[in-house]
């Protein structure tokens, strides 16, 4: 169904705030969604602290693993434990320079700030000049919603991108730049998605009829998911990615309805769930890449 080579991703979330619990890290679920719905596969996410060794490393495994396209996430502001520009540039062997169209980027940014309002003019304090210094090799990313630009830069034909712990300036740099980014790299694809409750009857026994479906539709990722209710209840989520919208909806259709009919021989009820869409626009097509499902995060790392 689908003959290229998956394109591999792997996120890199920072901040030690992540590692205790303090912060929910939705910052993870919005880059491994996303792009999961831009077509990519994402093969491996990682938290590390703020600390340049530990970054480091998270960024030389990636390195190691020869990963396609890597997506760091936080760690680009002006604090003292925002380290995650230091720690690349140790990774990568690129110095640290300023970067005078990152600084162009934040000064725009204290510009559009002022236009009338009394915000405080921008001044190159050393706190700022951190934040526009990147390894030699980077391109800055703009930022339309805040200071920080976000940094990409190609490394042993790997793809780095730098973004934001601010779920709302990650989000504004991820859907201007990086989207597109991996656009061109994933190509022309589409995504389509299915779900069945079923009721009566428990993982253990559903888990060798799935078993069966997939040696069937190879194409076909199933996974079963136990709910709360009365009795055993289980979602089943059907997902494909395919160079044909059609084949992927007839394999994600064919699939259900086989699974469907084995479950109603073991005696159990089961209903089609109302987020099939198979009628609407895919999930991706080209670069009309984004999911359909609404996305809400307020946490702020």
């Amino acid at each position: 169904m689908y003959s290229q080579k998956r394109v591999n991703f792997e996120v890199i979330t920072i901040g030690n705030e992540l590692l205790t619990g303090r912060t929910l890290n939705t910052n993870m679920r919005y880059l491994a969604k996303t792009v999961t719905d831009l077509g990519g596969n994402v093969v491996r996410a990682t938290t590390v602290g703020d600390y340049v060794k530990d970054i480091s490393s998270a960024v030389n495994d990636a390195l190691s693993r020869k990963t396609d396209f890597l997506i760091m996430c936080g760690g680009l502001g002006p604090t003292f434990d925002d380290r995650t520009l230091e720690a690349l540039s140790d990774a990568v062997s690129s110095p640290l320079e300023l970067n005078e169209l990152a600084l162009e980027y934040m000064k725009m940014h204290y510009r559009d700030r002022q236009e009338g309002h009394k915000y405080e003019e921008f001044e190159p304090m050393p706190s700022r000049l951190k934040m526009v210094s990147l390894p030699r090799d980077a391109t800055p990313l703009q930022n339309p919603v805040g200071s920080a630009s976000g940094v990409y830069m190609k490394h042993r034909e790997m793809n780095i991108v730098a973004l934001p712990g601010v779920p709302r300036e990650m989000e504004a740099i991820f859907e201007r730049s990086v989207s597109p980014l991996i656009s061109d790299l994933v190509g022309n694809l589409f995504r389509r998605e299915g779900s069945l409750k079923v009721i009566g009857v428990g993982e253990s026994k559903v888990a060798p009829l799935i078993d069966k479906v997939m040696r069937e539709y190879s194409e076909v990722y199933i996974k079963s998911h136990p709910r709360p209710g009365p009795g055993p209840v289980l979602e089943i989520n059907f997902s494909t990615i395919s160079e044909s919208d059609e084949m992927a909806k007839n394999a994600v259709k064919r699939s259900m309805a086989k699974l469907s009919s084995l479950l109603i021989r073991h005696r159990a009820k089961v209903e089609s769930m109302a987020d099939q869409n198979f009628d609407q626009q895919p999930q991706i097509q080209g670069r009309a890449s984004r999911s359909q499902e609404p996305y809400n995060s307020s946490s702020q790392p």
